[in-house]
């Protein structure tokens, strides 16, 4: 398993400072990791990586139609209306909160010059499927119908996440297809696409690092809960019988990951349906990396990408 040093060395220290895995979690004990912030200081940005100066982070409700969210919006000091770019973090649709992408965010806020918001979505096994989807669409509207107010602008729309959040933004491209909004460009990292796991990396790398195959599988019951059905493209865009007419896109993978060919055969299916999609590997890479941007030497080429796809489909 040819890893980044840093990375090898980031993952020992993980697993030998008794870092618990999902799959040996109760609820009570995803509930308390859940609830963890993540505080801004010199050790946590060695780690997690320094916010850029000037973005202005606010915390906010949205109303939307499914009721109120909380979200996190990340503006750059500019008076013009803004582009924007509506984030869904990851966390297998159980665990995670918006502090796990604030590098990312407040970057892309800064670099490509949008107002970046961050969906704080409902998490399973409290709220398990549809709530997370039923949000991510909620709040994609959401920002669409009040962009003027938000100090931005409705006809400059992409939707990005990574991991479980990835699959939310893949398929609120699949429902907005339908109903709207108009999405510009999704911005899929390491994303979850196929709930029925049939693909080789998930065998290939069934036990990590970072994230393994029974965390995989722990995640899957608690997000589909009673109601969701793996096969369903709405859990499983990779699945969906047609993805054409979607917005473009940026598909990031991660070499050693069991996600690796989610990602990729995604990029095949768009681009079979005359979608246009950029795929980016990064083959020393693990799942999550753009997570912790100081120990992963791939984040910062993964971010230039990110915020020059954003950047010409915003032109």
């Amino acid at each position: 398993m040819d890893i980044d040093v840093r990375l090898r060395m980031f993952t020992w220290f993980a697993d030998v400072s008794g870092a618990v895995a999902v799959s040996r979690m109760g609820p009570e004990e995803i509930t308390r990791a859940r609830a963890r912030r993540l505080s801004h200081n010199v050790v946590t940005s060695r780690v997690f990586g320094p916010m850029p100066r000037g973005v202005f982070v606010t915390d906010r409700i949205a109303h939307t139609d499914v009721g109120p969210r909380p979200v996190r919006l990340y503006r750059p000091h500019t008076a013009r209306a803004l582009p924007i770019v509506v984030n869904f973090h990851g966390g297998g649709g159980t665990l995670g909160n918006l502090d796990q992408s604030d590098w990312l965010c407040a970057h892309v806020a800064s670099r490509v010059g949008a107002l970046v918001v961050s969906v704080d979505y409902r998490l399973a096994p409290e709220h398990p499927y549809p709530a997370g989807r039923e949000d991510g669409y909620a709040a994609v509207s959401w920002v669409a119908r009040e962009a003027a107010t938000l100090g931005a602008r409705p006809d400059r729309l992409a939707v990005m996440g990574d991991s479980a959040g990835g699959n939310l933004a893949a398929v609120v491209c699949l429902l907005a297809r339908e109903s709207g909004p108009v999405i510009d460009s999704q911005v899929l990292l390491y994303p979850v696409l196929d709930l029925t796991f049939e693909r080789a990396s998930i065998e290939r790398f069934a036990g990590g690092p970072v994230l393994t195959r029974a965390d995989m599988d722990v995640f899957r019951t608690h997000y589909l809960g009673e109601d969701g059905d793996a096969s369903d493209p709405l859990c499983s865009p990779l699945l969906a019988p047609d993805v054409g007419d979607l917005p473009p896109a940026l598909i990031v993978t991660a070499g050693v990951d069991p996600l690796h060919d989610d990602g990729v055969d995604y990029a095949c299916r768009l681009e079979e349906a005359g979608v246009p999609v950029r795929h980016t590997d990064h083959p020393r890479a693990v799942h999550g990396f753009l997570s912790f941007p100081g120990v992963c030497r791939a984040s910062a080429t993964a971010l230039d990408d990110v915020c020059a796809e954003l950047t010409a489909r915003f032109a």
